[in-house]
C-alpha cells in the first residue's frame, strides 16, 4: 500500500533510509543515524510531500518530492526487486504528471538502471562537487512521452 506520510512515520522512514544509504558503499558516511532522523523527521516531512510504502504496518520505502524534484526515493534493502521501487515511482508520476527530476550518484549502477527502465534520462553530470558527498552525481529527467525534456 501507498500513502501519504504523517509524523508518526519518521521512525520507520529513517530505518529504510539509513539501511539503503548503508549499501551504497562507496559514499562516506557524514551523518550519524540519529541526525538522519532528526532531517527526515523535520526538514522533510514537514517541508516536502512524502509517500511511503507499507505492508502489515512495516515501511518497505519512501519517496519525497519537493515542487518538481524528487528528493528521496529509497526501498528497504530486503525489498529490492519486489515491485516497491516501481510503485513509489509510479506515485511521483501521478503526482508529478508533467515530469520531475532527481539525483543519482553516479556509481550506483542499480538505481541508474531501474530509472533508464522507466524512460528516465540523464540531463547532467556532474563532478560532484555540489554535493556534500563529494561524489560524481547525475541529474536525471522523467517526462511523458511526448513531453520531451528541459534540459539545461
Amino acid at each position: 500500500m501507498i500513502r501519504q506520510a504523517g509524523p508518526q512515520d519518521v521512525d520507520g522512514i529513517a530505518a529504510v533510509f539509513t539501511r539503503s544509504f548503508a549499501t551504497l558503499d562507496f559514499l562516506p558516511q557524514l551523518h550519524t543515524p540519529e541526525q538522519h532522523h532528526a532531517f527526515l523527521g523535520g526538514r522533510v516531512l514537514a517541508e516536502q510531500e512524502v509517500w511511503v510504502a507499507e505492508s502489515d504496518g512495516r515501511i518497505l520505502g519512501f519517496l519525497a518530492l519537493d515542487g518538481d524534484l524528487c528528493t528521496f526515493l529509497y526501498v528497504d534493502p530486503d525489498e529490492h526487486g519486489n515491485g516497491v521501487g516501481s510503485a513509489l515511482f509510479a506515485e511521483a508520476q501521478h503526482a508529478r504528471p508533467d515530469g520531475f527530476r532527481f539525483w543519482v550518484f553516479q556509481q550506483n549502477e542499480n538505481a541508474r538502471r531501474f530509472y533508464a527502465n522507466r524512460g528516465c534520462t540523464v540531463i547532467e553530470l556532474t563532478d560532484g562537487s555540489r554535493n556534500e558527498e563529494r561524489t560524481p552525481d547525475a541529474l536525471y529527467e522523467w517526462r511523458p512521452a511526448g513531453r520531451g525534456s528541459s534540459a539545461r
